[in-house]
């Protein structure tokens, strides 16, 4: 699937999507276990439609959200505003160009957005990455918590990387950049097997599409990975 045609002109179908993910509420407990986030202040690195800040800006002392889709930005707004609640700001920018200052974070989390990099940049996946996570321990306090989400299956009975190029990079985060992994479900629950076929087949492709048919899924399996480390200091 073409993801960046997605997050740019297709932002409400996006958000269709992520708002029936995570329907057991697994994530924030999960986020929780890894670093407390009541009083933090959260740094959300491809915030999308505003999943992870919608999730902690109730309890964090403030969130920031930094997005390179206007379309993504305007429903995470949208969404963050009609809450009324916690303190927080939006921001267009990438991953690898943060616009906050140093130090200025006490958790930086990036949802489902550096795994990307790996399919868009075949060729320099791993310079690039890191250079995402170099602007993360940039813009986190010494004592700050980085956090990386990625899928580990949809509509699949395990958790396991989809594909090879997505286990190569998870291995890479665990064997050379020093991070832990922790596995959650973060099952998609849809009113009925239809919408569930069209709102994941918009997304994930026809393919899975047939799939959730043929198992007559409402509520469809998503297995999702947490890596964490402590803040990196740039060496010398």
């Amino acid at each position: 699937m073409d993801y960046q045609t997605i997050y740019r002109d297709h932002a409400d179908a996006y958000d269709e999507l992520i708002g029936a993910e995570d329907c057991d509420g697994n994530l924030l407990p999960a986020l929780e276990a890894i670093r407390a986030l009541t009083g933090a202040r959260v740094l959300d690195v491809g915030t999308g439609t505003g999943r992870i800040a919608r999730l902690v800006v109730a309890r964090a002392a403030h969130v920031v959200g930094v997005e390179p889709s206007a379309a993504m930005l305007a429903i995470a707004r949208r969404h963050l505003e009609a809450m009324g609640v916690g303190s927080w700001e939006l921001h267009q920018g990438s991953a690898d160009r943060l616009p906050v200052p140093d130090a200025s974070a006490d958790v930086a989390v990036a949802a489902w957005v550096l795994g990307h990099t790996r399919h868009w940049h075949p060729q320099d996946w791993r310079t690039r990455i890191a250079a995402g996570l170099a602007e993360m321990d940039r813009a986190l306090a010494p004592a700050g918590t980085l956090v990386l989400l990625e899928t580990l299956g949809t509509a699949r009975d395990h958790a396991a990387p989809p594909n090879e190029e997505l286990a190569e990079y998870y291995r890479w985060l665990e064997d050379e950049q020093g991070f832990t992994r922790a596995t959650i479900r973060t099952d998609y629950a849809f009113p009925d097997v239809a919408t569930a076929v069209r709102v994941c087949a918009t997304f994930f492709g026809e393919a899975m599409g047939a799939r959730i048919t043929e198992r007559s899924w409402a509520r469809v399996p998503e297995h999702t990975g947490l890596w964490s480390r402590p803040r990196r200091a740039k060496s010398p």
